[in-house]
């Protein structure tokens, strides 16, 4: 057997034209017919490059000079881009960010379904791009050679975490702390086996979760609680799965976000499944609602319907809806929102959307609309119940347009439906993440 041999790299920077730019934020340049995908480059560029990787399809690098700048390049606000992974568009300006993803959906339904919406929605945008993540998973480690603890986001191509002291994109409850964050991890007798905090936010309320991988002292236990007392946060741990989240003091958090517009607030414990985005969730929940033209005699499915995000205020303006979810304990505290905010007409069941369906009861019912919101796989598994179902329209909110690409090419090709507009919304400034939204009418 042969031995592998590492490709060897050009050491002297290349010139290079960039040519567009790819799903994840690089700039694309081709050198003898071969793409290369460039870290920091932009659309229309000339820049100086080297190679960080050669491959044999494509190869990959990192600008070392711009000569010639696209007009979109903005300075990163943060000290940190381009070494921490955390952001990976924050040269790029917000509009030409949002008009770059809104090509990349465009683009996807073109490549994978060939379908085209009659209409492009105008982008769906927040008035902050700074500030706004509440929910995050940020990496810990004490580094002997730095002589320090470390705490945020994992450097760009590595595991190693990026050795920064602050964070403009979270929420700044947090995004400020990383450093006293990390001088806590270093006080503790464990300080070398807490590798993860993950982070929770209501519009109120903030929990963070400390991995520990062995049982904390005493001691340990007083200083995260002084933390939080001082930071006015609620300290969890977890020591195994995620049924060993509890929090340090024995009083759960009363974590919960609002949708003033529907009067609904939705409880949620940290770590369900919530936007990372509270104010364009806000702006999103408006939108798909109005694209779905209710009415007070509509009967409306809510596909993967988590903890009622979308339930809740829709069960405002119609007879009935019907929310179903894979996950037991988010449809347990579904039915509590519904209850906790005065909302009966609402019925809620648990089923893997992935698997057969065929016993599912509410297969049985009608439906006038839907809406569906899954998760980065899509929803191919549930598409043709839908027309079976009588349901006329159906909203798709989307983590991922390659998925709902794909299942559009379902909906319209399959199953007889149209798409009838679709557009991108800024849940993710300043990384490559593109939220989505799109109309399907029978």
């Amino acid at each position: 057997m042969g031995r592998s041999r590492r490709r060897k790299l050009p050491t002297e920077p290349v010139l290079a034209t960039i040519d567009s730019l790819s799903h994840d934020g690089r700039g694309v340049a081709h050198l003898d017919g071969k793409a290369i995908f460039i870290h920091g480059a932009l659309p229309g560029e000339e820049v100086m490059f080297t190679y960080t990787r050669k491959q044999r399809r494509y190869d990959e690098g990192i600008v070392s000079e711009v000569l010639k700048a696209s007009e979109d390049r903005v300075e990163p606000k943060c000290e940190y881009f381009g070494i921490c992974g955390g952001c990976s568009l924050q040269h790029v300006s917000p509009s030409a960010q949002i008009a770059a993803k809104q090509t990349s959906l465009m683009d996807a339904f073109e490549r994978i379904c060939k379908v085209k919406p009659e209409t492009i929605l105008p982008p769906l945008l927040n008035e902050s791009v700074w500030g706004y993540r509440r929910k995050a998973r940020l990496g810990a480690k004490n580094v002997i050679k730095k002589g320090k603890v470390l705490v945020g986001f994992r450097e760009r191509g590595s595991g190693f975490v990026a050795d920064i002291d602050r964070c403009h994109v979270l929420h700044p409850k947090v995004g400020e702390l990383l450093t006293p964050l990390a001088d806590l991890i270093e006080s503790l007798t464990i300080k070398d086996k807490i590798p993860q905090i993950e982070v929770a936010m209501g519009d109120e309320t903030c929990v963070l979760i400390f991995r520990i991988l062995e049982p904390l002292a005493e001691q340990d236990k007083l200083l995260l609680l002084q933390f939080g007392e001082q930071q006015n946060i609620d300290i969890y741990s977890q020591d195994g799965g995620l049924d060993t989240v509890r929090p340090l003091s024995g009083q759960a958090a009363e974590l919960s976000y609002s949708l003033p517009a529907y009067n609904v607030t939705i409880q949620f414990q940290p770590n369900d499944f919530t936007q990372v985005n509270s104010e364009l969730n806000q702006l999103m929940v408006e939108r798909a609602i109005g694209m779905m033209e209710l009415t007070p005699d509509d009967k409306v499915l809510d596909l993967f319907c988590g903890l009622g995000n979308f339930t809740l205020p829709i069960a405002r303006q119609v007879q009935e809806v019907v929310g179903v979810e894979g996950d037991a304990g988010l449809v347990s505290r579904a039915r509590e929102n519904a209850q906790s905010n005065g909302i009966s007409n609402t019925r809620y069941y648990t089923a893997n959307l992935y698997e057969s369906l065929e016993k599912e009861p509410w297969l049985l019912d009608t439906f006038s609309k839907a809406l569906l919101d899954p998760p980065r796989s899509g929803a191919q598994e549930v598409l043709e119940h839908l027309p079976k179902l009588g349901i006329e329209r159906i909203v798709y909110v989307s983590c991922y347009p390659g998925t709902l690409a794909k299942d559009a090419g379902e909906l319209v090709n399959q199953h007889g439906y149209k798409l009838i507009s679709a557009g991108v919304m800024d849940m993710f400034p300043h990384t490559a993440h593109v939220e989505s939204i799109a109309l399907f009418q029978k």
